[in-house]
């Protein structure tokens, strides 16, 4: 494993999207035990991707337009549902200062959901894995698998540290409605255009 596979996992696990975002939301309306939670599901979400891109299953959504538009299609409506998750009143991810009870199960499936749902994970790791792999290499895959691994490990840290910082923040977001009211139409309006960003996406 090179020094630049770590540099540039870090820069790409960093860079806000989706699972950030998710994480990021539940930290804050749900708190820190939460937050791991939304990590945990978000990496998770990950596993399909490596899955397919190892298996060629990415070459796929590649080449066949109906199946990247299927599943980009279902993407971009769960990014408006989780929108519409966050403005609602009472909603799983309402940002308050009642904490609206969500289930392990739920924070984990949704951000694993995201995850699955984002047709281009799979094509990044297709695009992006078989860069670090020496020419010479005996077993690719194995190779292409442990990078994977260390790219989960990275995604799952780098979560749990958007997570505390989002705890952190709680309990002084929740303590002004002007800044929670803008914070929920920011988190909202953020999922909604990157749902709008995957809607007009081409590859």
């Amino acid at each position: 494993m090179s020094l630049e596979f770590l540099l540039t996992s870090i820069i790409v696990v960093l860079l806000p999207g989706t699972g950030v975002l998710y994480t990021l939301a539940i930290g804050l309306g749900k708190g820190w035990r939460a937050s791991i939670l939304a990590a945990l599901g978000c990496t998770l979400g990950i596993i399909p991707a490596i899955i397919a891109s190892v298996a060629g299953l990415a070459a796929l959504l590649h080449t066949s337009a109906l199946a990247f538009q299927v599943i980009k299609y279902l993407g971009v409506a769960y990014l408006f549902y989780m929108a519409w998750c966050v403005l609602r009143d009472g909603g799983g991810m309402e940002i308050s200062e009642k904490t609206t009870p969500m289930s392990a199960g739920k924070v984990v499936f949704n951000g694993f959901f995201l995850n699955i749902l984002n047709p281009k994970l799979s094509l990044f790791f297709l695009a992006f894995l078989p860069q670090f792999v020496p020419v010479n290499t005996v077993n690719p895959t194995a190779t292409m698998l442990g990078l994977a691994a260390v790219f989960m490990l990275l995604t799952f840290v780098v979560f749990i540290g958007y997570g505390a910082f989002a705890a952190a923040a709680r309990h002084y977001v929740v303590s002004k409605p002007g800044v929670m009211l803008w914070l929920k139409r920011g988190f909202a309006g953020a999922f909604g255009l990157l749902g709008l960003r995957l809607a007009l996406s081409e590859r």
